[in-house]
């Protein structure tokens, strides 16, 4: 299958378009390079979406786009152009040069704050953020065409290592403070996060080309703060400060069974993650730059 991933050189991209190659794809990457271009076998379009073709494609899994809560913040009119208007030109693009198969990459936040114990695809859309907003409109958007089957994926926070490292999510963000400073600081910590392996995030989406339209959360493990804390303290023996100065409300437990009955199955969990987040840090592989934080790169890149 032809395959284009858009942000293919980011945190998910990097470890998901060789197993695409490995799994015999042709495979081809757009991707601005905001935060460096990791080691690919194949060349990237360094291009936006204004100027991208997309025909003679079978498949797009959508990747790009402005990740995160306090990168929308930092400029929202970046996030809605990017994440919106386009996503809406991409779409537009693929339905009228007849790309099969289009799938997006949303974001399990878009529920904002929920109290059920299953927060399944059919609960209400809450988003609170710019982030949230932007993700969610998104989705509407590619919905809105009939020329390609669309499969709209819902994750939740992705954990692991990556050659395009990201340290600003949360087991991530715990290891290396454990690592570096021997003390993880959190606020609140009663709040509960949906996590995902990079791995199973990264299979999913190969997995998804062969068919399986529709709308799917993503996140097999729902923790509190407070517990994927005690988590990365026990492993590295790094200590605790939870403090309650800046709390993040958001709080939600994804239900992915329609995954399991549709038949995918996960094969990692955030232990998993955490273990081999220390053996990266160990061989030196594993740095606190400020490459591996969006926040600190968006200024200058954008």
């Amino acid at each position: 299958m032809h395959v284009l991933v858009t942000g293919g050189c980011g945190y998910i991209g990097s470890v998901l378009v060789p197993k695409l190659i490995s799994d015999g794809h042709d495979v081809e990457v757009v991707d601005l390079c905001w935060f460096g271009v990791p080691r690919l076998s194949i060349p990237v379009h360094r291009m936006n979406f204004w100027e991208l073709p997309v025909n003679g494609f079978d498949a797009i899994i959508h990747l790009a786009g402005i990740a995160n809560d306090p990168s929308g913040e930092l400029n929202p009119k970046t996030a809605w152009e990017t994440n919106v208007l386009g996503t809406t030109i991409l779409a537009e693009k693929a339905n009228k040069a007849g790309v099969d198969r289009f799938i997006y990459a949303s974001s399990g936040s878009v529920y904002g704050i929920s109290d059920e114990v299953r927060v399944t695809e059919q609960s209400p859309l809450v988003p609170l953020t710019e982030y949230n907003k932007t993700k969610m409109v998104a989705e509407r958007i590619i919905k809105s065409y009939s020329g390609f089957s669309s499969t709209i994926v819902r994750p939740a926070t992705v954990c692991g290592w990556s050659p395009r490292m990201r340290l600003d999510v949360m087991v991530n963000s715990f290891v290396i403070q454990a690592m570096t400073k021997g003390v993880i600081t959190y606020n609140g910590g009663e709040q509960y996060r949906p996590n995902i392996h990079i791995d199973d995030m990264t299979d999913l989406y190969v997995w998804l080309l062969d068919g399986n339209d529709g709308t799917y959360n993503a996140g097999f493990e729902n923790l509190k703060i407070s517990e994927i804390a005690n988590m990365v303290a026990d492993s590295t023996g790094a200590r605790i400060e939870s403090r309650n100065d800046v709390v993040d409300r958001r709080s939600y437990r994804l239900d992915s069974d329609k995954l399991f009955w549709a038949g995918f199955r996960p094969k990692k969990r955030v232990i998993d993650a955490i273990a081999e987040l220390k053996v990266k840090f160990s061989e030196g592989k594993l740095k606190d730059a400020d490459e591996c934080y969006n926040l600190r790169k968006m200024p200058k890149a954008a």
